[in-house]
């Protein structure tokens, strides 16, 4: 994990409550919604050109399109398209034929710290919520990330939708039920999105910055605690993935049925980077005819085709569209 990156996310939430129309009499981060559609639709391309290839992942990526676009609003959309693309690929053998392999014994008994911290994580969320007990948010927060940290596959670029849709989509469904819903405003997090780019490092570290973002309400220290309950829930699953399932994945991986399940998950998650750009894209401004939403197409336009043709980096596309929003 890349510290810098982590802290700087951490005190972005510090940026986006001061540095605003009031403190420099414009908005700088207008743009920076379109810069992290842009960001998504190379992704998406990116990762078409490695897990695309033969008809099944094309119906399947298809298919995880249609799905989640069609669904964001529900948080099981991700990991059910996940586990049935990793299901279809294994319907026929013909691709990917099982090897003899010598069978070893593989030591269950690790992944039951996984799974306790999963399920103590997850029941004291709920009886949180459900009780509405005072101070909630944090905990709420940790089981937020923890399981997203958990369930996401393909990266940070996963990632991102899955915080868009749990943080900023779908307390716009269930606020007026629950009103002390875990919630960030949609255009402070897709400018989170776009500004994590502008640092080296993991982009799992947008947690810092979803974090503090989740608790601002709450003060300064709640914000700061927020920042650190972020980045500790999204990286432990793999921590533990790393000191207790490496020796379990080393046996996996010899047989037919992993690979085969990799093809369609893959293929799966193509579909739902595609989708949740899409998803995304409709909350900004684009086809009104104001200057605005030209230069949001153009942000697009432009960031995919640096990205996609020049070897120009994150950093310097990033600023150039915070000096544009100055400017402008």
């Amino acid at each position: 994990m890349d510290l810098t990156r982590v802290l700087f996310n951490g005190r972005l939430f510090f940026l986006l409550s001061y540095i605003d129309q009031k403190t420099l009499h414009t908005d700088i981060f207008k743009f920076i919604p379109s810069l992290a559609v842009g960001f998504l639709a190379y992704a998406s391309v990116a990762a078409f050109r490695i897990s695309i290839k033969n008809t099944i992942t094309w119906c399947i990526m298809a298919f995880c399109v249609f799905a989640t676009y069609a669904a964001f609003r529900s948080p099981w959309i991700f990991p059910s398209l996940i586990v049935l693309g990793g299901a279809i690929t294994n319907l026929s053998k013909k691709r990917i034929p099982q090897k003899e392999v010598v069978s070893k014994k593989i030591k269950w008994g690790n992944i039951w710290l996984f799974a306790a911290l999963f399920l103590i994580a997850g029941v004291t969320s709920e009886v949180a919520r459900k009780n509405d007990w005072p101070n909630r948010k944090p905990i709420n927060l940790f089981e937020n990330m923890y399981r997203m940290g958990s369930l996401v596959f393909g990266g940070g670029h996963v990632l991102m939708p899955m915080m868009y849709e749990q943080f900023s989509v779908r307390p716009e469904v269930v606020k007026q039920k629950n009103p002390n819903v875990v919630s960030i405003n949609k255009e402070d997090m897709t400018t989170g999105m776009g500004i994590v780019r502008a640092m080296p490092g993991p982009v799992f570290s947008i947690a810092s910055f979803t974090g503090g973002m989740a608790l601002k309400n709450q003060g300064p220290t709640m914000q700061v605690i927020g920042c650190i309950i972020g980045t500790i829930a999204i990286f432990l699953p793999s921590a533990l993935l790393v000191l207790f399932f490496f020796p379990i994945w080393h046996n996996l991986k010899r047989y037919a049925v992993i690979y085969r399940s990799l093809e369609g998950i893959n293929a799966a998650v193509v579909g739902i980077v595609i989708a949740s750009t899409l998803y995304i894209m409709k909350d900004i401004t684009l086809i009104d005819g104001s200057i605005n939403s030209l230069i949001n197409v153009a942000v697009i336009l432009a960031t995919f085709g640096l990205l996609q043709f020049t070897r120009i980096a994150s950093p310097i596309i990033v600023a150039v569209c915070l000096l544009l929003g100055y400017l402008l």
